[in-house]
Formats: C-alpha cells, sequence, structure tokens
C-alpha cells in the first residue's frame, strides 16, 4: 500500500473538521458583525459609554473637584482623591442594572431576532448546523460582554484623567499602587465584570430558542435580571442566594486590596460556568429539535 492510500481514510474526517472550524468562523464572523451593525447596538454602547461621564461630572459638580474628606460615600473620596478609581466606580455602578440590561438585549434577541425577522430557516438552509451557529451567537453575544465592558472602562479613564488628578491609587485595603498597577487591575476587574455576564448570556441564549419574538425575549431576559436582583436582597432568602448568579457580581472590589482576595470572585466564575453549562445545554437542547418554520 502506497503512503499516500495509507492516509486515506483519515483525510476525509481531517477535511471535515477544517470544514466545521472554517464554518464556525464564518459564522462567528458574520454574528459579530450583525451585532455591532445594529443601529440599537450602537445607541447601548453610547448609553454606556455616557453613564461614566455622567457620574465623574456630578462628582466634580458636587466636590468641586476637592478630596470628598468623608462627607459622603466612599468611593466619592476616592474618585476626587484620584480619576482613575473612576474606572472601578463606573463598573461598580453599571453592573447591577445597566450592563446585564444591554446584555440581555443582545443575548434575548440572538435566535428569537432571527426568527421575528423570517431570517432564521434561511440560515439553518446552509450546511452550517444549529450547533455552530449556537454556538457563534453566544460567542458573538460574549465578545459583546467584553467590548461593553471595556467602553465603560475607557470612557471612565478618560473621564477621570479630565476631571480629576491622577497618581497613586489607594487601594480598599489602605494599601496604595501606582498608576501602571492601577491600570493593570483596571484591565483586570474590567475582565471579571464581562465574564460575571457569561451567565446571564446563557440564560438569554435559552429565553431566546422558547419564542419567535425577538422582543418577548429581550424583555424575558431584562425582567429576569431585575427579579432575580430583587431576591438577591431579601436577608430572608439567604440560603438561596449564593446559588443566584448576580449574587457575586461585585466581587471584583476584592481585586482592589493588596494583596488581591481571589475567593469571591473564582466563586462567581465558577458560578458562571456552572450557568453556562446548564442553560447552554438547554438552549441547544431545545435549539436542536425545534421546529423552523419562519
Amino acid at each position: 500500500m502506497s503512503r499516500a492510500e495509507a492516509v486515506r481514510p483519515g483525510a476525509p474526517a481531517a477535511g471535515a473538521r477544517r470544514a466545521g472550524a472554517a464554518g464556525y468562523a464564518a459564522l462567528f464572523t458574520s454574528e459579530l458583525a450583525l451585532t455591532f451593525r445594529r443601529a440599537r447596538t450602537v445607541v447601548l454602547l453610547g448609553i454606556l459609554a455616557a453613564l461614566p461621564v455622567l457620574i465623574g461630572t456630578v462628582v466634580r459638580v458636587e466636590t468641586g473637584g476637592r478630596d470628598g474628606g468623608g462627607g459622603g460615600p466612599a468611593f466619592i473620596a476616592q474618585v476626587t482623591q484620584n480619576g482613575l478609581f473612576l474606572v472601578f466606580t463606573a463598573l461598580a455602578v453599571t453592573l447591577p442594572v445597566f450592563l446585564p440590561m444591554t446584555v440581555g438585549v443582545v443575548a434575548g434577541d440572538s435566535i428569537a431576532g432571527e426568527a421575528s425577522m423570517g431570517t432564521l430557516r434561511y440560515l439553518l438552509v446552509a450546511p452550517a448546523g444549529r450547533t455552530r451557529l449556537l454556538a457563534a451567537k453566544f460567542s458573538a453575544a460574549l465578545v459583546y460582554c467584553l467590548v461593553a465592558t471595556g467602553v465603560v472602562a475607557v470612557s471612565a479613564l478618560a473621564t477621570g484623567a479630565a476631571l480629576f488628578p491622577l497618581g497613586e491609587v489607594t487601594l480598599l485595603s489602605g494599601d496604595s499602587i501606582g498608576v501602571g498597577e492601577a491600570l493593570l487591575r483596571a484591565v483586570l476587574v474590567a475582565g471579571v465584570v464581562a465574564l460575571s455576564l457569561a451567565g446571564l448570556v446563557a440564560i438569554g441564549l435559552f429565553v431566546s430558542t422558547l419564542t419567535g419574538s425577538g422582543i418577548a425575549a429581550m424583555a424575558a431576559t431584562v425582567v429576569l435580571v431585575i427579579t432575580v436582583q430583587i431576591l438577591d436582597s431579601f436577608p430572608q432568602l439567604h440560603a438561596v442566594q449564593p446559588f443566584l448568579f448576580t449574587h457575586q457580581w461585585l466581587s471584583f472590589s476584592d481585586l482592589l486590596r493588596d494583596p488581591m482576595h481571589w475567593d469571591n470572585v473564582l466563586e462567581n466564575l465558577g458560578l458562571q460556568a456552572v450557568y453556562v453549562a446548564v442553560f447552554g445545554s438547554a438552549a441547544w437542547a431545545r435549539f436542536t429539535s425545534r421546529d423552523i418554520t419562519v
């Protein structure tokens, strides 16, 4: 047997794998372009960019740029001492409500939006497969999480630099770090915040497979986020709160200590992984067995 004949049986499998990877890459690129071309996405990112500007302006007007001196919330004093701290403040303010609402809109519309526009059936005509399409939708939504979080962080950094002095950053533990290390921590915190939204992406994707109405899927996902946030605020529900996907969202504050505390952060990321596994599997089971008629 020649060498060519010997390797021939494995060639179709290798070609299929290459074709599968190329098909997924094409789908992912297409979904990414579609997500960020939508006017709704641009508007949502614009709102997120404006929020740090609003926060910084309010702090500047209320304090006159002076040290907060303990006359208000602790983060106000931190922002007035150093504009770089506005990055952490803006992420803390936007994470409970604004970031998850925008992510819920994007994730909830991923499948249901295609169905409501009548384009889902045509997407599935191509030999891409439902699994790859679902994976591309999920990946594109995760990229949106990273971009949305980055928009908040960059806007806050620019606003803080423009309105307040920059210098050594005083951490929550009372220690001070230089600007370079503070910027690295800002990148790390932004990454943790973005990954904290992964569970919500999986939930939104699952909800999106349950209906053919994009508006209904977006509304249901956003309402779910609000409901879970409310449940997480009741002391009487302390037994179930550790299992809510929002419970450890603000654990990134432990990274603003010296040394950094990772226990709650890792617990949060582990919980998000569980939600991704559970609701991602549910979305796959629903989507691959669903009768697509539109």
